[in-house]
C-alpha cells in the first residue's frame, strides 16, 4: 500500500517518528523502502554527491526529473519528495508551477521548496492547484552565499522567534511538511509543538515529527567533511542493509539523533 501525505499525518499525530532519506535511483528506492524507510527525498544534494559539485546550486529541473523518474521506478510503497532547484522558484509562482507540474508527472508525491516569507506567495499558489508542498527552513543549501556558510541557523531570541514566525506561515500558506535543517534543538522542539504538519529534521534535535539524512552521508560514501548531525550507520551496520535498517530503528526509537548530533 502507498504511503501518502495522511499516512505521514497519521505517524505524527500517533507519536510514530517519520524515516527519511535521500535517494536517487531506482535499486535505492526498492532497498530503502524494503529496510522500513516511509519517504524518499530526490534531494539537490544530487549535485554534490553524484555530480561532484561543490554546492547544490548548478543541479538543474532536468537533473531533479530523470532521477525523481528513477525513484518512482523502483518505490512501490514509500512517499516521494522531488527538491525544487535553485532558480527553478523564485521567480514567480506561475514558473515555479510549471516546474513542480513536471517534476510531479516525472513521480513525485510532494515538492520541496527552499525558504521562508519569500515563498509564502508560491507556496500557495502551488498548494491550491493541487500540488503538495513541504517547506524547508533554516540552513537552506541554495542560499549558502547569502547565509556565509553552512551556519547553525536560529541562534539568539530573535532569529528563533522569526523562524518559529516564519514555520507558523509556511504552514499557513499550505505546506504540509517542513524540514528544518541545522536549527537548535530546543528551537525545533518548539516548532514541532505549534504545528499541526509534520517536521523533519535534519541537524535539529530528536523532537521533530521525523528525520532525514543524505544517504551518502550516513553510509559514509561521500568523501567530502560530514556536518556534526551525520552519523555513520555504516560502520555498525556492515552492509547497507542492514545500516538502513539500524537508521530506521534508531529514529524511531528517538535514540537518533543524540545529543552529539544536534545543536
Amino acid at each position: 500500500m502507498r504511503i501518502t501525505l495522511n499516512t505521514l499525518q497519521k505517524m505524527m499525530q500517533e507519536g510514530d517518528k517519520i524515516t527519511m532519506l535521500t535517494c536517487y535511483d531506482a535499486s535505492f528506492a526498492a532497498l530503502l523502502e524494503e529496510a522500513g524507510v516511509e519517504s524518499l527525498l530526490i534531494g539537490d544534494s544530487l549535485g554534490m554527491v553524484l555530480q561532484g559539485h561543490e554546492s547544490t546550486l548548478p543541479v538543474t529541473q532536468r537533473d531533479v526529473v530523470y532521477h525523481t523518474a528513477c525513484v518512482a521506478r523502483g518505490a512501490k510503497h514509500a512517499f516521494i519528495i522531488g527538491d525544487m532547484p535553485f532558480g527553478t522558484f523564485q521567480l514567480s509562482p506561475q514558473e515555479a508551477f510549471r516546474n513542480a507540474a513536471e517534476i510531479m508527472a516525472a513521480g513525485s508525491h510532494m515538492v520541496k521548496i527552499e525558504g521562508g516569507l519569500p515563498m509564502l506567495e508560491t507556496i500557495e499558489f502551488l498548494t491550491r492547484r493541487g500540488i503538495p508542498v513541504c517547506g524547508h527552513l533554516g540552513l537552506t543549501p541554495q542560499s549558502v552565499h547569502q547565509l556565509g556558510g553552512y551556519r547553525v541557523q536560529g541562534k539568539g531570541d530573535t532569529a528563533a522567534q522569526r523562524l518559529l514566525e516564519e514555520a507558523k506561515q509556511l504552514e499557513q500558506a499550505g505546506a504540509g511538511m517542513i524540514v528544518l535543517e541545522a536549527i537548535p534543538a530546543l528551537l525545533a522542539r518548539d516548532i514541532t509543538a505549534v504545528l499541526r504538519v509534520p517536521t523533519i529534521g535534519i541537524g535539529a534535535g530528536v523532537d521533530c515529527s521525523g528525520q532525514v539524512l543524505v544517504l551518502h552521508d550516513m553510509l559514509d560514501i561521500y568523501p567530502g567533511k560530514k556536518a556534526k548531525f551525520v552519523k555513520n550507520f555504516m560502520r555498525p551496520g556492515g552492509s547497507i542493509q542492514a545500516a538502513v535498517a539500524m537508521y530506521v530503528k534508531e529514529v524511531k526509537a528517538k535514540t537518533f539523533p543524540g545529543p552529539e548530533h544536534s545543536f
